[in-house]
This record gives structure tokens, C-alpha cells and sequence, in this order.
């Protein structure tokens, strides 16, 4: 049928996991921030779990390319499961944040209008999420807006006082984190290859063996089309849509510190080029949105690149001062075709009538971030509706925020020394990682043995030089925690940074 009838073996030089028993009540397909929070909420319950994710880290897809803003809901149709999701996700992202000691900032958020002609659309805007329920939102006039962004131009703008922003891949990892101490299994670098209905549940064929479970849940982002397909579910098309990012110096956050968007085109197709700060004092210019044919084009583009500087520069001309350190591109799942006249769909969250307890979620794009929640409650009480399901007394709810060593006060970083040299040893000079942090990084329990997962979850590469001085460093450790010299990768398999040897 679809299932592949040979398995290959785990290859020397990954992390070793203990056995994993062969059924589950409820695999999770896809290892994004949907995914994870997904599986996060139902290591609540007395439930077996296993998420398999294709990509040789967590957040490695739609995840890791996002704005990271927390979004407080009305720019969604009213009605729609995307604004209920996201209303009721703006809470709930903002109490998962906290108990899971992900870093985050409600920072407010500014949609500028620099043309009287804008006004009428702030006021849509503004009567669609008081529809929705978005807490908090004002027509602000000039003079406002020089008082809560200085450096902003603009003659009227809609304040939103709730939104805010956070790191979307520390979220997905802590997400991640709380179900594994919840005893979630968690398989990276394992794609679905394919599906047989059995009358116990659905077996799952990957290349780390076979798996029943009773469960399936669908949250493979750009692939939840073919990842349907292989449980003879037809009828969804994801179309991909690239947007391009340019990131600004970190000292760019002088200038910046709340999210700053122009008036977007009425049709909601596109929300125009957004500047976004980060929690490290990055600006983010972008995202653009341009339909592609490969889902794996993440290509930037010189033509972009001026584009995003040029509306940024007409909203905060005082970004003009800093330099752009890196470019890079995210991929957004979208239902609509890009030939078609309706612009915006809704996100699916059903359950197959052909494939009982098969559940699929369906271009979560945008504002999926924040409804990732939301929707996990959603899964849950899809689950619920069917059959009885216990809480687990004794789940993990919390995860104690563990400050970074460029965070801490001398006092901190001295006694963290004190009792591990390793804490001295600085690997990233540009964010001032340290050697402790990288090992902590290596030795996760998800394997994060490329550069980019450590760099998710450390911050190397992410200053000024770009890896250029922790680059070779970040190889070393690699190198002595056992990862074989040909299998470092920036990101996993097919992007090796080693090939072949020029002496024994």
C-alpha cells in the first residue's frame, strides 16, 4: 500500500534514545510551535504520546521563520476560527510563556497611517476587533504616536496596547520540553514515509521503524496537504508563499521597541512590510509575501531586500543609521490559490469522515503563532468528545526560566564560574554564549547536533559576524561530543559543512 517495507538504522553519531514501545494512543505529525503545543496539552491527560518530525530539529519550518509577534486579533475576519483561535490564544500564549519561562514583552503595537485617506481603514479595523474581542484598541492621532514611538511617522495610528512579541522557536522548544518531562516522545529527523489503516489505529511507517497509533494529528504546516495524502485523504492544496526578512543591527532597538505596521491593503492579502523588534534589540524588516512553487524556496532577493528598507525607512527614517546584518526567509501555508479572488481562508481544524480519529490542521498561517493554544485546547477536546481521557495528576506545568549568562549581573556570571570553568569560556563573542551554554544545547534531549539548532537555542550566529568567530568553535564541541566531522551540518542532511579529507 503506502507503507515502505524496509527501515533504515539510527547512523553512528546521534544521540542514543531508549527503546521506544511500538503503540501509541496519539502520534503528532509536524514538530512546529502547532505541533508541540499540541502535544504539550495532551501530555496533560494519561495519554501514550509520540510527535515525529521530519527536519533534524524542532521549529526548523514555518516556526523558525516568523515575526514572533504575539498578535492581539483584529486583523482577522470576525466569525472566522482564525479570530476566535486567536482571542483566545492571545491569553492563553501569554500564561504558557510565563509558566514555561519563555522570555516575552507585551510591547503594544502601532498600524500607521502617514495619508489622511488611511483614516476610514484604521476605523475598520478597529470596529472588526472590538467584534472580535481584541481588549484595549485606540485611534491614536500624531501627537500620540511620537508619545509611544518617538522615532515613528505617522498622522494616525491604531494602538493596540496587547500585543507583544517572544521568540517563536524558544517557545516551540519549551513547548516541546514540558511534554517530553511530561513523557511525550519526541522523534526529529524522522519523516511519515507512509500510512496503513489497521484496525487498531493507523501504522506509521519512518525510517526509525514502524508505529501504531490509535490517534493521528496532523500538523505538518506547508506538507499537511501530502502528509493527508498518505492516509488517502485527498482534497487539501497548500500553496507556499515566501516571505523575505531583513534584520537590522541589535542596536537598531534604540530607535524601535514596539511592533510598527503600516495599513494593510483591504482585501487582507498582504499586511505590508512590518517592523518588528525583538527581544535581543534586533529590528526584523518584513515579512514580503510572493507566492512560490517550491515549498523549500527560501530564497531573499536583492529587488526584496531595497524594498523592505525603502517602506521602512518612509515609517522610521531613524533606521536609516544602522546596518542590516542578515537576510533570510520564512514560508507561510496558504489555501487560497494565488490566481483565485479571494485572498484570505480560513484555518481547518477537522477530523477525516474517511479516516476516523485522523485530525488534520490546515493553513495555519498567520496568526497561528499565537493560536498554536489555542488550537492544542481545540485538539483536545476533539479527543475528549470521543472517549474518555484522564488528567494526569502529577503533569509538569512549569518550567523555571533559566536566565541567559548576557543577561545575568556580574554577581550571576561570577558564581556561575565559580562552580563550572566552562561558564568562562566564551564561544559567541557577539552574544556572549558561553561554553556551558552551547554544551547544555548539544546534549538536549532532541539532539541538536547543527549549527542552526544550536544556534536556536543559544543565540550563536546570531550577532554581528554571523558565526564568523563561533563558527569553528561551535564545530570543536560537536566534534567532542562525538558527531563525526562529515555529518556537521548547518541545519541537517544536505547542507554538510565537511566533505572528504585531505589527510589521514
Amino acid at each position: 500500500m503506502r507503507i515502505k517495507e524496509s527501515s533504515t538504522p539510527s547512523k553512528a553519531g546521534e544521540i542514543a534514545l531508549d527503546p521506544l514501545p511500538a503503540r501509541f494512543d496519539v502520534a503528532v505529525i509536524g514538530g512546529g510551535v502547532v505541533g508541540c503545543a499540541v502535544l504539550r496539552e495532551l501530555s496533560r491527560y494519561r495519554l501514550e504520546l509520540l510527535l515525529l518530525e521530519k527536519e533534524a530539529d524542532l521549529a526548523e519550518g514555518i516556526s523558525k521563520g516568523n515575526s514572533g509577534v504575539i498578535h492581539a486579533g483584529f486583523n482577522v475576519p470576525t466569525g472566522t476560527l482564525k479570530a476566535k483561535a486567536n482571542i483566545d490564544g492571545l491569553y492563553r500564549t501569554y500564561k504558557l510563556a510565563r509558566e514555561l519561562g519563555v522570555p516575552h514583552r507585551r510591547t503594544g503595537k502601532l498600524v500607521v497611517a502617514l495619508d489622511a485617506s488611511d483614516r476610514p481603514r484604521l476605523e475598520e479595523l478597529k470596529a472588526q476587533g472590538d467584534r472580535n474581542g481584541t481588549p484595549g484598541l485606540e485611534i491614536v492621532d500624531e501627537s500620540a504616536i511620537r508619545s509611544l514611538a518617538p522615532n515613528v511617522r505617522g498622522l494616525w495610528a491604531l494602538s493596540s496596547p496587547h500585543t507583544g512579541i517572544i521568540s517563536p522557536y524558544e517557545f516551540t522548544l519549551a513547548l516541546a520540553a514540558c511534554a517530553l518531562a511530561n513523557g511525550a516522545r519526541i522523534l526529529a529527523g524522522t519523516p511519515l514515509t507512509g500510512v496503513a489503516i489497521r484496525p487498531e489505529g493507523y501504522l506509521l511507517a519512518t525510517p526509525r521503524g514502524r508505529f501504531t497509533a490509535r490517534w493521528v494529528v496532523n500538523c505538518a504546516g506547508l506538507w499537511a496537504d501530502d502528509v493527508a495524502a498518505l492516509a488517502g485523504i485527498e482534497g487539501y492544496r497548500i500553496y507556499a508563499y515566501r516571505g523575505e526578512y531583513l534584520i537590522a543591527d541589535r542596536e537598531a532597538g534604540s530607535v524601535l521597541d514596539i511592533p510598527v505596521y503600516p495599513v494593510p491593503a483591504r482585501d487582507d492579502s498582504f499586511l505590508g512590510v512590518h517592523l518588528t523588534p525583538t527581544l535581543h534589540g534586533n529590528v526584523l524588516l518584513g515579512p514580503s509575501s510572493a507566492y512560490v512553487e517550491d515549498k523549500g524556496d527560501a530564497a531573499t532577493t536583492r529587488a526584496m531586500m531595497d524594498r523592505l528598507k525603502a517602506e521602512a525607512f518612509e515609517l522610521v527614517p531613524a533606521l536609516r543609521r544602522f546596518p542590516f546584518i542578515h537576510a533570510y526567509a520564512g514560508l507561510r501555508p496558504k489555501l487560497t490559490d494565488p490566481q483565485g479572488k479571494v485572498k484570505l481562508a480560513d484555518f481547518i481544524v477537522e477530523e477525516s469522515r474517511l479516516r476516523p480519529r485522523w485530525v488534520n490542521l490546515v493553513g495555519i498561517e498567520s496568526p497561528g503563532l499565537t493560536a498554536a493554544p489555542s488550537l492544542a485546547a481545540m485538539i483536545a477536546d476533539i479527543i475528549g468528545a470521543r472517549e474518555d481521557i484522564a488528567l494526569r495528576p502529577d503533569s509538569v506545568a512549569e518550567r523555571p526560566a533559566v536566565p541567559a549568562f548576557a543577561d545575568e549581573d556580574d554577581a550571576g556570571r561570577a558564581a556561575r564560574v565559580a562552580a563550572d570553568p566552562d561558564w568562562g569560556e566564551m564561544i559567541c563573542r557577539c552574544e556572549h554564549v558561553t561554553r556551558a551554554e552551547v554544551l547544555a544545547a548539544v546534549r538536549n534531549p532532541f539532539g541538536a547536533v547543527n549549527l542552526d539548532a544550536v544556534k536556536r537555542r543559544t543565540r550563536c550566529g546570531m550577532g554581528r559576524c554571523q558565526g564568523g568567530f563561533c563558527g569553528p568553535r561551535i564545530v570543536e564541541i560537536l566534534q567532542a561530543e562525538g558527531v563525526p566531522v562529515e555529518r556537521i551540518a548547518k541545519r541537517g542532511p544536505g547542507s554538510e559543512l565537511f566533505y572528504g579529507r585531505n589527510k589521514p
